[in-house]
């Protein structure tokens, strides 16, 4: 899925495996010269790393403490000696957010092909109750220092943790996927397939707001296929 919300690709998981096994076959066959992937730690694995590398696309990979000796190098680096590339400031949801962004070439990374280790800090404060909470973030990127600037960084990643509203809380909550009592064989393939298509037909013409677009559609299906220039 790209940061602005269409799906590329999609690839049905067997209920008895998990997501690894399917990240090169659902890659293969979508060009990534030049591209830049990111994805959840789940796949922060040196044979994803290589592969992306050799298919010339850059990653941004999470660095959890499932990679406990580079989570610890990463995270004892001094980072408050390292000067700060990126602040961002929002508010939305009753929530008053603020990101920064520091990156630190490595000589050398123990993971393949890393050139750069990146610390998020965010800072989250409840509007309404005052709560704050602080999470520290680690990543690295095989992107040469230089390669990108901060804000290029922060919007990459702030984009892949959009994902979640763009795309699976849309197909939960306003196509009620999680209730479907389809099963059978490669139908739910095809159904999350549709609301996929259903999905980025409407990001392309320009809607933010699935459901209201829904809404608007159901008015003349034509609509969005008009606004493409499909009817």
């Amino acid at each position: 899925m790209t940061h602005s919300g269409q799906v590329l690709a999609q690839r049905q998981i067997d209920r008895k495996s998990n997501e690894i096994p399917a990240f090169v076959p659902l890659l293969d066959g979508i060009d990534l010269t030049g591209a830049v992937i990111t994805a959840d730690a789940l796949h922060t694995q040196r044979d994803h790393a290589s592969y992306l590398y050799e298919r010339g696309a850059h990653y941004l990979a999470v660095i959890k403490r499932n990679h406990p000796g580079l989570h610890e190098r990463v995270r004892r680096l001094p980072w408050s000696d390292i000067r700060l590339d990126h602040v961002d400031r929002t508010r939305a949801h009753h929530r008053d957010e603020i990101r920064r962004l520091k990156t630190a070439a490595f000589a050398h990374i123990d993971y393949p092909h890393a050139r750069q280790a990146l610390q998020v800090v965010r800072w989250r404060r409840d509007m309404g109750t005052g709560k704050l909470t602080i999470e520290r973030i680690y990543l690295v990127t095989s992107l040469p220092p230089g390669a990108a600037d901060g804000q290029e960084l922060a919007a990459w990643i702030r984009g892949h943790w959009r994902i979640e509203n763009q795309l699976h809380h849309v197909r939960d909550r306003t196509f009620h996927e999680d209730a479907s009592h389809i099963r059978t064989r490669h139908l739910p393939r095809v159904m999350a397939g549709l609301r996929n298509l259903a999905i980025g037909v409407h990001r392309q013409d320009g809607h933010t707001n699935i459901a209201a677009a829904l809404r608007h559609t159901s008015r003349n299906h034509l609509r969005p296929l008009t606004a493409l220039g499909l009817a």
